[in-house]
């Protein structure tokens, strides 16, 4: 049996480019802080501290992997495309929330916009229909 390509639509599309643009940012916001620009402050004492250049390397891998499950989701719609938008999309929340130091308006954006997709996600498009 063929596999019919599901339509995409509603919260399930605004999610997934968000997902690219978000992926996006962190892979740049990674490559930023591999290069040690000077657009990152350090706050002192603040209890999840680390090193700049080993957060670099996690946003980078991560806002790749949350980019290409964007796309994953935009061209399929698939259950597994939308399960795998969950995960990535809390662990780049995860990973925001952490890098609130470094960043904090960005990190608090891009906190929320992986809190949403989560939402558009586990909100899905199904349409309720009276008999």
């Amino acid at each position: 049996m063929a596999r019919q390509k599901q339509n995409v639509g509603g919260w399930t599309a605004f999610a997934a480019v968000l997902m690219i643009f978000g992926g996006a940012m962190a892979f740049l916001e990674g490559i930023s802080a591999i290069a040690r620009d000077n657009v990152f402050v350090t706050t002192r004492n603040y209890v999840f501290s680390f090193n700049l250049t080993g957060w670099g390397w996690i946003h980078l891998i991560l806002g790749l992997i949350i980019l290409l499950a964007g796309v994953a989701l935009l061209m399929s719609g698939a259950m597994w495309a939308r399960v795998l938008g969950v995960v990535v999309a809390g662990l780049g929340a995860l990973a925001n929330f952490l890098w609130i130091p470094f960043y904090p308006f960005w990190a608090i954006v891009l906190v929320a916009i992986d809190i949403f997709v989560i939402w558009a996600l586990c909100a899905g498009d199904q349409r309720h229909q009276v008999a």
